[in-house]
């Protein structure tokens, strides 16, 4: 047990490292991304690192009774949580975190021009355990709870634009944006089993919690000309907005006697408004020595503006099939966002309703009957796709966005050791190489290369043990 104990401490601690580097690593790095200067900026996935090696399939995924699993957390249909059983087997509390390393290249669709940017950023922190009581257990009902925090959209851009008037001469325009919104979130879901030789299953789960960010973006202009001497202008507007949010899941599983698991899911995240506060502030400036800002006059000034941004609702349904013998998991999601609803203080933006297909598989090696010592029979392999319309829509024009995945979850422990006391860390990788926009579309494509990295912790931290 001392050793045990040992372990788990080393665990814990390398866990903490992970996440100071993780950290650390959104703070240094940046990425110019044109296409987050619309709506509140470029909408990230918040899929498990899993469920992203599966193209993102995440409506009726759920690793529930499968031997040796993480049980990573998915962090999109809180009906999932019922998975969580306080049983001999699955009674761990689950440790989640997730980052992301972008390489972005952008390209023009009129132009041999290209750009490469790159980002490091932390994906979630999330934490999942049991609440349901062995009373509850034995009538056939399971209870689990999860929070924890997330980004959801980041705003980061610098663009410069440079046109000539008549009568004028050359005209510069500087575009600049950084910002973004984040969560903070707690759900729950709760498991029925039914009565019979089949003994199928159904899963609820309700998520709620707070959603905050800011938009910040700025406009230089600066006029070129040869005879008159021109101020450089400055419109520069930043908002802080907040709000409360909601969704909700269900799942139900079908057990099929000689055939294998059925799962469907559905979740909604429901439309919601964030209370917002902005200042506008238009200013003469100019540069000094080292190309820093100086102003020169403020021109007007407005702050403490209210206003309301409207987030749009997102719903997403799908199906997952697990083989009999449990080896292979089959999946298939379609989303729908409502960005038509969108608005920013009162007015739209370039941004229209868009859906998603994605599809995966998963394939896992080790015998749920036979016990092994192979280490490669306890990694789980994975693949997918996802394939739809962008919800950033310029010129009336449809860009599409779509990737193939692939992923692999590693565990950091021995089989020996999670055969023993189920206790067990995993390492969860996934690479989405895709792009948004394509040849025929103007202005420019952004190709994408993400690897996704993620640790999942599962461990008996609230358990009193009976030897010591």
């Amino acid at each position: 047990m001392h050793l045990a104990n040992s372990i788990t401490d080393r665990l814990k601690r390398n866990c903490l490292l992970i996440i100071g580097v993780l950290g650390t690593s959104a703070a240094l790095a940046q990425i110019n991304s044109p296409y987050s200067r619309y709506g509140l900026g470029d909408w990230m996935s918040v899929q498990n690192v899993a469920n992203k090696g599966m193209g993102g399939i995440a409506a009726a995924y759920s690793d529930y009774g499968i031997v040796g699993s993480p049980f990573n957390i998915n962090i999109v249909n809180p009906a999932s949580l019922g998975s969580l059983s306080n049983t001999k087997n699955f009674s761990n509390t689950i440790f989640d975190i997730g980052g992301v390393a972008e390489f972005n290249t952008l390209k023009s669709t009129t132009t041999t021009e290209k750009y490469k940017s790159s980002n490091a950023m932390t994906s979630y922190l999330q934490v999942a355990f049991p609440v349901s009581t062995p009373k509850m257990e034995k009538r056939g009902t399971a209870w689990g709870l999860s929070f924890g925090l997330r980004p959801i959209s980041r705003i980061s851009y610098k663009i410069q634009e440079n046109v000539r008037i008549q009568n004028v001469d050359s005209v510069s325009y500087l575009y600049e944006g950084s910002g973004g919104l984040n969560q903070a979130n707690i759900s729950t879901g709760i498991r029925f089993t039914g009565k019979g030789k089949m003994k199928n299953e159904i899963f609820i789960g309700i998520g709620t919690g707070y959603n905050f960010g800011n938009k910040d973006f700025s406009t230089r202009t600066s006029i070129v000309n040869d005879s008159i001497i021109f101020y450089r202008g400055n419109t520069e507007i930043q908002s802080r907005f907040g709000g409360l949010f909601l969704n909700t899941g269900l799942q139900y599983e079908l057990h099929f006697k000689n055939a294998g698991k059925l799962r469907l899911g559905a979740y909604a995240n429901l439309q919601h408004n964030l209370q917002a506060t902005g200042s506008v502030n238009n200013e003469t400036f100019g540069y000094d020595a080292n190309g820093g800002i100086i102003k020169i006059d403020s021109i007007s000034n407005s702050s403490e503006v209210s206003g309301v941004v409207k987030l749009p609702g997102a719903y997403g349904a799908g199906f997952t099939y697990q083989t009999k013998n449990q080896n292979w998991i089959f999946g298939a999601d379609m989303e729908y966002a409502t960005w038509n609803n969108y608005s920013y203080f009162g007015t739209t933006d370039k941004v229209a309703t868009n859906w998603t297909l994605r599809a995966g598989a998963e394939y896992y090696p080790a015998n749920f009957n036979a016990a092994t010592n192979k280490y490669w029979n306890y990694v789980r392999y994975r693949a997918g796709f996802f394939y739809g319309p962008d919800y950033i829509k310029l010129s009336g024009q449809t860009r599409y966005n779509y990737a193939a995945t692939i992923g692999t979850s590693m565990p950091l422990t021995t089989p020996r050791y999670i055969q023993t006391r189920g206790e067990f860390v995993s390492l969860s990788t996934a690479l989405e190489i895709g792009s948004r926009g394509s040849k025929q579309t103007q202005s420019v494509r952004e190709g994408f290369v993400r690897f996704n990295i993620g640790v999942s912790m599962n461990a008996r931290w609230f358990q009193k043990r009976s030897y010591d």
